[in-house]
Parts: structure tokens; sequence; C-alpha cells
């Protein structure tokens, strides 16, 4: 994996250096917001009426690609193409030109009709797509006038994007025969097609498919599954046929580049947010032709366009682009999905022998664990067991307002779904910035009037107080004797943690709870001693995540290599920052109602977040304790050890 971000880094000034075309069939994304208050009926017809409240216009097809290029910073970006003279060309000139695009290859044509991709909303829910411009022919002398303009760009560019998105647009069969004479004549231009339905026309050009789309261009099925070893087959075979680079983009699990004889796999990046795929394969492109323009090897290449198209996918209900100042900010904090083939297929876990315990990754031979951090929640305790079922319930209640109890079933359940997926993403990042990912939920879906949304703080405020009805009956329990701390346990929890001390590691808890609870919940449970203080919480900042603050703490404090601490959690956030930081990732996959045995659900999220190993909880601790290297080692500052046999 290429995972050297000073390379990137390096690009994004040489872009203003840069000259990039786009070629192909450039269209108008119109986003008509439909009033949902209306009831009156066309007299004409006794049909209702729908009254657009709000409209908006941006750059799609080859403008996207265009819009993207110009926030990325390539110093000069040519449009070619053609609109009609009509109110929608109109408009899509007056877009191109407030880019800052160079327009003069662009043709104003009275015969043609603007492309226009119209889609109405009724709040966040788009209906059927109403498309303007499906029926276009080019004229000879249409096509002869585009030829010449994009042989005088391809002449003055680093990079030509071919872009084609209709049948019926500016690249029939025809055309691109006269663009692969083009393509011929400037081997030293690099040309670049993203091509949806006949991107095995295109000679002497690299292309950026889909998996769909390889899998039609090499004659294979495309409804089998995109695994890791298919998708590096299918493109080595199209860098084999053409013999330019091959570009396949895989969604969530990421891309694969074929160039130069090799084959490279750039994993997936995790995202959090709702997610919005339109415009997501134009910001791909034109990071790919931003990158090559300026310079980089194809892998660098795929890996910053990797970024723009998570940077587009979080943006809703718009065609997204991804600019050089986001593609900087997000470069510290990516967070990449790990082996996401074997997190969906547990058949294929491999285990210590006799043992539940799953190797995701080979352990280091010089371990040598000094500090262990721990996560709380799931992990070692059970006492904020149904937090999801809380959470759910609540945010339900948060999204819908006063529409809970008369909503129609259908749109109860799509809240529900994505209240439920949100859910799913943000478990183990501290409760503070999921209500900010909330108060979005709550903007998004408009049930709400906008005065009525509560901040943050407000709607953490509402779960803590549901919450803690559960935890402080729970405790209260513990305190009369009702139940014992082991009720509320993963399985030998205490006694690994009594384990680790006696050998002299430093424990540590970090939690997403807030601070003074995760240590009141610790004393509760009868183990908040071993960590002799080092207990780490929210604390009320959605800027300080407790989890990356322990992990720097003592990497820093104690100069740490990462094969001399360990981190246990049952969240994708302790995960990601240990993994990030070098150190061994210990998944805990824990059944919360039964204490024991191992949650699938988990398992999956822990090992596209990193994880090096999977428990299900803690019960094979001798076996655990020789995986880390630690069944044999005493220290004299704690109580004398007796080897742990079982």
């Amino acid at each position: 994996m290429f995972d050297d971000s000073n390379e990137i880094l390096s690009l994004l000034p040489r872009m203003h250096d840069a000259t990039v075309a786009v070629f192909g069939d450039y269209c108008l994304d119109a986003y008509w917001g439909i009033c949902q208050t209306s009831t009156e009926l066309s007299l004409e017809t006794g049909l209702p009426i729908r009254r657009v409240r709000t409209q908006r216009y941006s750059l799609g097809g080859a403008g996207s690609v265009l819009a993207n290029l110009t926030d990325m910073g390539v110093g000069c970006v040519r449009a070619i193409g053609v609109a009609g003279r009509d109110i929608f060309g109109e408009k899509m000139r007056a877009l191109l030109a407030a880019r800052g695009a160079d327009i003069s290859g662009f043709v104003i044509d009275a015969e043609w009709e603007t492309m226009v991709y119209a889609k109405p909303c009724f709040g966040p829910k788009e209906d059927s797509r109403i498309d303007f411009g499906a029926f276009n022919t080019v004229r000879p002398a249409l096509l002869d006038l585009l030829m010449r303009n994009l042989e005088i760009a391809a002449a003055q560019s680093d990079v030509v994007i071919l872009n084609q998105q209709i049948p019926a647009g500016l690249s029939s069969p025809a055309t691109i025969a006269r663009i692969n004479d083009l393509v011929a004549a400037h081997p030293e231009t690099i040309f670049l097609a993203d091509a949806r339905h006949y991107p095995e026309m295109y000679v002497g050009a690299a292309l950026k498919l889909n998996m769909s789309e390889a899998a039609r261009l090499l004659g294979q099925d495309a409804r089998q599954a995109a695994t890791d070893e298919r998708a590096k087959s299918f493109a080595k075979l199209i860098h084999e046929q053409s013999g330019k680079p091959a570009f396949l983009t895989r969604g969530e699990f990421g891309m694969v580049v074929a160039s130069e004889g090799e084959t490279t796999l750039i994993p997936g990046l995790q995202v959090i947010e709702q997610v919005d795929p339109v415009g997501a394969g134009d910001a791909v492109v034109a990071a790919l032709a931003s990158a090559l323009a300026a310079g980089a090897t194809p892998v660098c290449a795929a890996t910053m366009a990797n970024i723009a198209g998570m940077i587009t996918v979080r943006k809703l209900q718009t065609t997204g682009t991804a600019s050089a100042a986001e593609i900087l900010a997000a470069i510290p904090t990516l967070n990449y999905v790990f082996q996401p083939e074997l997190a969906n297929s547990p058949r294929h876990a491999q285990y210590i022998p006799d043992t539940e315990i799953e190797i995701v990754r080979g352990i280091p031979a010089d371990l040598e664990i000094k500090h262990c951090i721990f996560d709380h929640d799931g992990t070692l305790s059970t006492l904020r067991e149904g937090w999801e079922q809380i959470m759910e319930g609540m945010m339900l209640r948060a999204v819908l307002g006063k529409e809970h109890d008369f909503v129609d079933e259908a749109e109860f359940e799509r809240v529900r779904e994505a209240v439920l997926q949100f859910i799913d993403r943000t478990t183990g990042i501290q409760t503070l910035v999921q209500m900010v990912g909330l108060v979005d939920l709550v903007k998004h879906f408009g049930f709400v009037p906008e005065n009525e949304v509560l901040d943050e703080h407000g709607y953490k405020r509402i779960f803590n107080v549901e919450l803690l009805k559960r935890v402080n009956r729970r405790i209260q329990k513990l305190r009369v004797g009702e139940l014992d701390s082991s009720d509320f346990q993963i399985k030998n929890a205490e006694s690994l943690l009594s384990a680790l001390y006696r050998r002299g590691i430093k424990l540590y808890l970090a939690s997403g709870t807030d601070e003074a609870d995760a240590k009141a919940e610790a004393e509760a449970m009868g183990y908040a001693h071993f960590f002799e203080g080092r207990i780490f919480g929210a604390v009320g900042d959605v800027n300080v995540e407790a989890k990356k603050v322990v992990l720097e703490k003592i990497i820093r404090e104690h100069d740490l290599a990462g094969h001399e601490f360990a981190t246990f959690g049952d969240g994708p956030v302790e995960m990601r920052e240990t993994q990030r930081r070098g150190g061994l990732c210990i998944g805990v996959a824990s059944d919360e109602l039964r204490r024991f045995g191992l949650n699938l659900s988990k398992r999956k999220r822990l090992i596209r977040a990193g994880a090096d190993v999977i428990v299900p909880d803690f019960s094979q601790l001798p076996a655990l304790l020789k995986l880390l290297k630690l069944n044999r080692t005493a220290n004299a500052e704690h109580q004398p050890l007796v080897e742990e046999t079982r």
C-alpha cells in the first residue's frame, strides 16, 4: 500500500503549474426543492400542483470534473464541450466562467439541447430524475469544430480527460474514432478516459472504471463478488490490453491501480457520516488527472483520488467537490478500512489452535508489552449494556420531533435505518461527537423547525439522563449486594487486569464516557485500583478524544515503540488510533448480554478498523497471555507471581 503522505502533500502546490483539459458531456445538475405543504389541485387536470420552493444549479458530468479540478487548484483548466442556446445553457456557461475555466473551446450551439439532470427533492428525499438533452445528435460541422478545439487543448495540456456520460452525448463511436487519432498524434500528453458505455473503444488512453464497467469490458459476470483478487485481476488484464494505467474504483473498498506491470490495492476509507455517492466518480477522475499532471506516479495519484472520493461522498444533495484544502486537512486523520473481505466472512478466520482467539495479522516478533490501554464499556464493563437501544429511541424522537407518533410507517423506517446506521458507524467515539452528528441528522430530515433544533450539548443531556437511569439502578444493586461486579463484567475481565498489573504493566482506561462517570463506574466495578489513577474520559470538548489523548501521552512520555504497547477495545476508534501509532490492536468482540462469546457485528467493525487479534472475551486467559509473551513475566514491584494455569 502506498502510504507516504508527504508525496501527496508535495503534489498540491505543483498542481498550480499544471494544465488539464476536459472534453465530453457537460451537464447541469438542477436541485428543485418541492414545497411539501401545498395541497392545491390544478383546475385543468385535477392533479396536485408541485410548487418549487428552492432551486440550485451546479455543474454535472464533465462540468463536475472541471469543478473539482479548479477546487483542487489546477492552474489552467480548459473546457471543451457544448451547450444549447437556452436558459440552461446560459446558466452552464456562467458557472464555467465563474470557475475561472478557459472556455474558449466551449461551444454554444443553437441546435443543441443543454443536458440537464433535474432532481425534484421532497426534503431530503429525491424523486425520480428528469433528464434534458438525451436525444442530441452531433452534426458534422459541430464535430469538426469540437475536434479542432480538442486538438488545440491536447497540444497545450499535461492531461486531457475524456468524459462520456450518455450514449447520445458527444462521445459516440464515430467521435471516439476521431479522438483516438488525436491521442495517437499527441503521445506526450496523458489522456484519461472515464466512459460509462464505450470504454473498450478508447485506444491509447488510461482508463478509469468501476468494477461493473470493468467486468463488462472484459466480458465477465458483473454480479460476482468484487474480491481483492478479482479486482486485481481485472486491473491487470485491462492494463495489459491497453498498455496504459488502469484505475478501478471499488466504493468503500477503495481502488486498485495497475501500471508498469505492478498491481496495487488502495484500501477504502472509513466514513462515519451519511453518504451521497453523487459526484464521487468525478472527484476521483479529477484527482487522478490533477496528480498525474503534477508528475505523480499512478499509485500516488490513485491514493489522492481515493481521498477525494471520500471527501465528496460526505456532501449531501449536491454534486460535491474535493478541494486542495480539504484533501490537505484529511490526510492526518485518514481512517483506512482494513481487510473488508475477512471482516465480512467469519468462515475465513484463523485461530490459535484449540482457542477462540482469532489472529487477523501476525504478532510482532519483538513484542515487549509495557503499557496496555483499555476501553471500558463493552470491553471490561457491561454497566452500560443497552445504550444503543436507548440512543436509538432518543435519536428517533429528536429527528422526528412532534411527528414521532404520527409519521407514516415507511418514513419512520427510513429515519430509523439512518439512525441505526449512524450509531453503528460511530460506536466507540465520545458521546458528544455522536450528538454533533445527531444535530446534522435532525437538520437533514427537516421534521423539526430550525429554531427548535438543539445543539450537541442539549441532545447529550437528554441521552445521559435516560442512560444514567439504567446505569444507576445497576450500580445500586451492586452497592446493596443484590448483584456482584462479575455480573457486569466481560468474562475474566478483572482476572486479566490483575494478571497484567502483577506483571508490572502500566494500565490505562480510556473511555468515550464523561470522565467523572468513567471513574465512578470503574470504582463501582471494583477494579479502579489497577489503573492507579490513569482513568480518562470525555471532557465536554468534541476536539478532545480521550483515547487519542491517552495514546499520544503514553507514547510521548515513555518514548514507546509500537511493539511496547497494546490496546484492548470493542470499538473502532481505539483500533484505528492504535493502528495509526503502530501498537498492537486487540479487538474485543464481546456479547454484552451473555458477557461471553462472540459478537459477529463487533468482529466485522473491529477488523475493518485495524484489529490485529480478535477475542470474544478473556476466558482463555493463559492463551492470551502467551500470545502477548507475558505468560512467564513477573515484576518485583508487585506481588509475587505464580504462573496462571487452567
